[in-house]
């Protein structure tokens, strides 16, 4: 397996499609398939074309036993990289606008939005409206543009990521969508098709208030605190509408602090991404989640390097 991780790592991070990586190696698109399912080894040759090709990507000679561990090493090592990501992306206004548009596209849809990309970059740069869709819908692309511009600033200027700053992106999320933006629920919730129990409404202000003094403990393994952060978010589930959206928003943030890129969690991957996240909540395995989230934020970089 060890061969196949490697060529999938250096697919996530190249872009190349197999026949374009086979091209790399110098074989043929079927030797590369026969090597990603296990079913044949490279030869000496090809394997040091894999191990330098492994090398240019990740700029790791040596691959980890652990996978999860490979790809936060390739992430620390991306992010020693670009110095300043965040600076990076706000004035770089064709990268800045990808992501506003990747996630507010992805974010949007992953919580039934009905708009495609196309629909969606409409509405955020032009300003344009579907007579076919619901304004409620127009309204959530705005609003996601501007909580995200609002989060880019507030994080570039450093600021502590703390209770008002939650509820603020809250109330911008969903202005002029709920009479309660910006406030935590009065009522009990479910969260739809799970079997995960949602917090007692009474003890909102208090689990809020850990999570919040949790979210700015300092973590060596940021994938890891990300993770444990977003899963106890969601299970708290504060809001009475939104904590998807602006539990994701707060991963952003979080990895902005660290000089990582925001995650791009697309709606393609949206029931791996619910899969890993029960997992996380119901049989506390962070694992999959953290994995997940490593993978997301190496197609971050990706989008940024094929700009540069």
């Amino acid at each position: 397996m060890l061969i196949a991780q490697k060529l999938k790592i250096i697919q996530s991070l190249s872009g190349l499609t197999q026949v374009k990586l086979a091209s790399r190696l110098g074989v043929s698109f079927a030797t590369i398939n026969s090597w990603l399912n296990g079913k044949s080894l490279p030869h000496r040759n090809a394997l040091n074309r894999i191990n330098e090709l492994y090398y240019e990507y990740t700029g790791q000679k040596e691959f980890p036993d652990d996978v999860g561990k490979a790809k936060k090493q390739i992430i620390t090592a991306k992010s020693k990289k670009h110095k300043n990501i965040i600076q990076l992306i706000r004035k770089r206004r064709d990268i800045y606008d990808q992501f506003v548009l990747s996630l507010t596209y992805n974010t949007n849809r992953i919580e039934g939005s009905t708009l495609n990309e196309a629909q969606t970059a409409a509405i955020l740069f032009d300003n344009i409206t579907f007579s076919n869709k619901k304004l409620f819908e127009h309204i959530e692309v705005k609003n996601h543009q501007t909580a995200l511009a609002y989060l880019f600033k507030y994080v570039s200027e450093n600021n502590k990521l703390n209770e008002a700053f939650i509820l603020k992106i809250h109330s911008l999320l969903l202005n002029g969508i709920q009479e309660d933006a910006g406030l935590y629920r009065k009522h009990g919730v479910r969260i739809v098709g799970a079997n995960v129990p949602t917090a007692n409404y009474l003890k909102i202000p208090q689990l809020m208030k850990e999570i919040v003094k949790d979210i700015n403990r300092q973590k060596k393994d940021i994938i890891s605190h990300v993770s444990e952060i977003h899963s106890r978010f969601e299970q708290v589930h504060p809001f009475s509408d939104g904590n998807g959206r602006i539990g994701r928003l707060i991963i952003h943030a979080m990895l902005l602090k660290k000089n990582i890129p925001p995650t791009i969690i697309t709606v393609k991957k949206k029931k791996i991404y619910l899969s890993v996240l029960n997992k996380a909540q119901v049989k506390n395995e962070l694992v999959p989640l953290e994995d997940f989230i490593c993978d997301s934020i190496l197609e971050s970089y990706s989008m940024i390097e094929k700009s540069m």
